[in-house]
């Protein structure tokens, strides 16, 4: 948990970690002492030394940004409704995040969480079967999100696991097998795995575009976004394209849907919905990569692409965002127990259905549903 930000040099040295002290004491006492003032003064040749060591000190007590994440649903059931059903995405602890005093509560008749061994989807499923009042539900939880970012990315060039191998895999929503040749273009002349995925990145941020009219994170159809969209979307849609372009090279791929906040503070997160997208590096494992987050700062601070390196280069890796994971690779989803209909084509968003009737979880209004965060 995070309790302190980076010392200031003119705090008490009480307030930083025993080795800082020590060191900070030894440069004192030989090097200068305490003006009238009270200040610690140190010759300029150690001020790196303290700066490094208050930083690594910071560093050792803050392992991570923390706080409460709070969905609150209050289904909208016409006057007349006899049953209406939730799935709502059940968060576990995993490499970057811890998550405990999970707390369920609301006027459902029955809830339980379930998981899918297949999918790896994990949910809570609640029911109303005789809605007297509208039906509500509250769920939160504690979330400690650790920095993703991975220093050295090391490309052993071994053959992937048998276990990442499903994550090559083409599918209705992830049509890989339509874009080999499109993917063989893309990575031609690059020797190595890593420059082979880094090549898919680029051309990705370069053949798509943020669009503001696309409704929530968009539907995440690959092809819909490169053709219909003409490049155009959100952050799944463009993730969507990152992972089947990925997995037609031969890299094996994934979609994450979660919570992304660039700045943890207490506030209204209902609109912090995000997909991002994963790569399986053999030397490494698993890889955060989002372009679809390079798009959304051109945007917002209206760069070119040749303007973007810096974006590029940040979002590529691994970040130190505040980021939950809610699912991953989490495609063409049939519950347990089943909705009514089609497949969805990812769960990230609460889904609900009254009377068998399915509620539009792009619109949390109409839904309804808030997500709150609040920090430690």
């Amino acid at each position: 948990m995070c309790r302190v930000g980076i010392p200031n040099l003119r705090t008490p040295l009480a307030a930083a970690s025993e080795r800082v002290r020590t060191a900070a004491y030894y440069a004192r006492g030989k090097t200068g002492g305490n003006d009238r003032r009270g200040r610690l003064i140190v010759k300029a040749k150690f001020l790196p030394v303290i700066l490094f060591l208050f930083l690594l000190a910071s560093t050792t007590v803050c392992m991570g940004k923390s706080g409460t994440i709070t969905y609150d649903i209050k289904l909208n059931a016409a006057k007349g409704a006899k049953n209406a059903r939730l799935w709502l995405p059940y968060p576990l602890s995993g490499k970057h995040q811890t998550i405990s005093d999970i707390h369920v509560s609301g006027n459902y008749g029955n809830w339980a969480v379930y998981h899918d061994p297949k999918s790896g989807d994990t949910y809570l499923y609640a029911e109303w079967t005789d809605i007297g009042s509208r039906p509500s539900l509250v769920m939160s939880f504690h979330a400690v999100s650790e920095n993703r970012r991975i220093g050295n990315l090391e490309d052993s060039a071994k053959p992937v696991p048998e276990t990442v191998e499903k994550y090559l895999a083409s599918s209705q929503w992830l049509p890989a097998s339509d874009y080999r040749r499109l993917a063989a273009q893309i990575v031609e002349g690059k020797k190595t795995y890593l420059a082979r995925v880094h090549a898919v990145y680029d051309w990705v941020i370069e053949h798509t575009f943020r669009d503001e009219g696309v409704k929530g994170c968009g539907l995440g159809l690959a092809t819909r976004t490169l053709t219909e969209l003409k490049g155009g979307g959100k952050c799944a849609d463009i993730s969507s394209v990152f992972v089947t372009i990925a997995r037609a090279a031969g890299i094996p791929a994934r979609d994450v849907f979660g919570l992304r906040l660039a700045d943890p503070k207490s506030r209204d997160i209902t609109t912090a919905f995000h997909c991002w997208a994963q790569f399986y590096l053999p030397g490494t494992g698993w890889v955060t990569a989002d372009p679809a987050d390079v798009r959304k700062m051109m945007l917002d601070h209206h760069l070119r692409l040749k303007e973007a390196g810096k974006w590029e280069k940040f979002f590529w890796g691994g970040d130190d965002l505040f980021r939950v994971a809610l699912e991953k690779d989490s495609r063409g989803v049939v519950f347990n127990p089943p909705q009514k209909g089609e497949p969805l084509s990812y769960f990230m968003y609460p889904f609900a259905q009254v009377d068998g009737k399915s509620l539009d979880y792009f619109s949390p209004a109409d839904f309804s549903y808030t997500v709150s965060f609040k920090a430690d």
